[in-house]
């Protein structure tokens, strides 16, 4: 045997395989990504770090080392309901499910969620959300759902957006009673900021928000104990920032929120 091909097959056979390589990767993403990651968001993630695998092989790789994102099997509880009738001005339906946008800091929406804490505590929480994107772009937590919280997310997000949209922003929320108040709707007035509102008892009419809290919830809510308030807000602030920052999305080319804006910012 010619000394070339010994030494070859001697570096090979002491090297560590490819496959183990790339098993050790995919291992450290889903553990990265707090066990969210299924196999196609695994594949996006892989090539953003270079490396070109066919989808069927993550799968085969994935199953072989039990990564399986379980968090999405618990069912959602009831949902917070804000709806008090006609209080005040019930804006038209400016949106009408056309929640698609090429453009950043054009559609914003917003809601509120509520979380229980320990024995008898509860957390709202009120973000808005960039529907081009996906990014939260302000939100506010209390422990009771009044009317200055709600407010305050909405003169954050403001500060934000207008400086940066050069064109006319719309702002969608449901029927609640926030959301009919004067004071909600003289400061989009103010700022010539369009209101829209879903139609009643139609939550698919705000659905980019109820995803939104929806995935919320299944990843670092549910099967989690908190037990004091402070300690399920700074879970909150730390996974909007995950989530705005590091979470890549299927939809968005394999970018996280904050990278889609910067990179669209970019090609403007």
């Amino acid at each position: 045997m010619p000394k070339s091909t010994y030494m070859y097959w001697q570096k090979r056979l002491v090297a560590s395989s490819p496959r183990d390589d790339l098993e050790t990767v995919i291992q450290s993403i889903y553990e990265e990504n707090n066990q969210d990651y299924g196999h196609r968001r695994i594949g996006l993630a892989l090539r953003k770090r270079g490396i070109v695998v066919n989808h069927k092989k993550v799968l085969k790789i994935t199953r072989k080392l039990g990564i399986l994102c379980t968090k999405y099997t618990r069912k959602s509880r009831k949902k917070y309901r804000a709806y008090k009738g006609k209080v005040g001005t019930i804006a038209k339906n400016k949106i009408r499910r056309r929640f698609q946008t090429p453009l950043y800091y054009q559609k914003l929406t917003t809601d509120i969620t509520e979380f229980k804490v320990g024995a008898d505590q509860k957390l709202y929480l009120s973000p808005i959300m960039d529907m081009g994107t996906g990014e939260i772009i302000s939100y506010q937590m209390n422990e009771r759902p009044n009317l200055a919280f709600v407010l305050e997310t909405l003169e954050q997000a403001l500060q934000i957006v207008l400086p940066q949209a050069p064109y006319r922003v719309t702002v969608h929320s449901d029927q609640g009673w926030h959301y009919q108040h004067k004071k909600w709707v003289s400061l989009l007035k103010k700022n010539k900021v369009y209101q829209s509102m879903s139609r009643k008892g139609n939550c698919l009419d705000n659905s980019p928000m109820e995803n939104f809290f929806g995935l919320l919830k299944q990843e670092m809510y549910y099967g989690c104990v908190f037990q004091t308030y402070q300690e399920l807000k700074q879970a909150i602030d730390t996974y909007i920032d995950y989530y705005n920052h590091r979470r890549i999305k299927l939809k968005l080319a394999g970018l996280s929120p904050v990278e889609y804006r910067l990179q669209a910012s970019q090609e403007v």
